[in-house]
């Protein structure tokens, strides 16, 4: 495109001078300018008084390139902190969908500033005054990476109950599952519920299968011969009953010991989950595959979910065989002690000489 502004200055140079112009000169120079203009593109006169608008119906692709980089400088671009390929786009490229990353396909270059963009672009209005706990609470359920993969729930617990208040409040539940009735097998062969026991406080909680005879007697969990095997890990890891809080993912002894059935696990784990949102324990440990089936909502076996920590709504999970399992099969107490000494490593816990 001709250089106007240059050209403008040269025609005006004898006006500048201080000549008179001639009418004949003054044809000449009209004559120049509009000779000028048409090679720039101008096919009729501007439209108003000094407004500097006119609507061009054919341009050259050296000309329609350069009004829309014209356009793209004078009109603001949208904020975003989204990269975008190199190379031409248009401007509607710039905000795309973002797809959540996850702890085990990210790597170093996907950290906290692609989760904060998938926020804000997948996020729904009002959601940027969420709670920032809650975002506190979703980046604790990402688990270290392993070599095989983890089960991973990424809802967390609701808002936690101060410690003064969890006593008071397992117990409420505590008489709602007592007269629960739901299953009419369990309700009726019963002699009590077995809720659960420990620390209201604590960091771990261990979560079994279901009550047998001598629970359903007491009204504790794990208190026959398999909670008697189960007190011995405890105590080799440093800790007692009364450090960790023990229950079960269903209240009422099945009869004959025999594994919940998935309508038993339907009506009372809900109860379990209860427990859970008011313990908000940083570690759970799962005693046999009816507890990490249920909890982890998985369907591996133990030895494919064990040597490894998961997540449930932020807690961190592992997985190990069952005591009462142990009894039948001593040469797998190996194998629980090293999860046992791997738990507490994590935990933080120095293991008694």
């Amino acid at each position: 495109m001709p250089n106007l502004e240059k050209e403008s200055e040269t025609s005006s140079a004898p006006a500048d001078a201080g000549h008179q112009l001639s009418h004949d000169d003054m044809a000449r120079l009209v004559g120049q300018r509009i000779e000028s203009l048409r090679r720039a593109g101008l096919t009729h006169l501007p439209k108003g008084s000094g407004e500097h608008v006119f609507e061009p119906t054919q341009q050259s692709n050296t000309e329609t390139e350069t009004s829309s980089k014209a356009a793209q400088v004078a009109q603001p671009k949208p904020q975003s902190n989204l990269q975008t390929q190199a190379g031409p786009s248009s401007q509607t490229d710039v905000v795309r969908e973002s797809r959540p990353q996850f702890g085990l396909n990210s790597g170093a270059d996907n950290g906290a500033n692609n989760d904060a963009n998938s926020r804000s672009v997948n996020q729904p209005a009002g959601a940027a005054n969420s709670n920032p706990a809650d975002t506190q609470r979703s980046s604790a359920t990402q688990p270290s990476k392993t070599d095989s993969p983890a089960v991973i729930a990424t809802d967390g617990y609701g808002p936690s109950l101060p410690a003064s208040e969890r006593a008071s409040a397992l117990k409420v539940l505590q008489d709602e599952v007592a007269r629960c009735t739901q299953c009419d097998q369990l309700a009726s062969t019963r002699s009590q519920t077995v809720f659960g026991v420990g620390d209201p406080s604590t960091r771990l909680v261990l979560l079994g299968e279901g009550p047998g005879a001598e629970e359903d007697r007491v009204g504790e969990p794990f208190v026959g011969a398999a909670g008697q095997l189960l007190d011995k890990i405890i105590s080799a890891c440093g800790l007692s009953r009364s450090d960790v809080y023990i229950l079960n993912t269903v209240k009422c002894r099945p009869p004959g010991n025999r594994n919940p059935s998935q309508s038993e696990l339907a009506n009372c784990w809900g109860y379990a989950e209860r427990q859970l949102e008011i313990l908000q324990p940083e570690f759970i440990c799962c005693l046999g595959s009816v507890a990490a089936r249920t909890l982890l909502k998985t369907t591996l076996s133990i030895g494919k979910l064990r040597r490894q920590l998961h997540s449930y709504r932020g807690s961190r999970v592992l997985v190990t065989y069952h005591p009462a399992y142990l009894l039948r099969t001593p040469s797998a107490k190996k194998h629980v002690w090293e999860d046992m000494q791997f738990l507490m490593k994590e935990m933080g816990i120095e293991l008694p000489k």
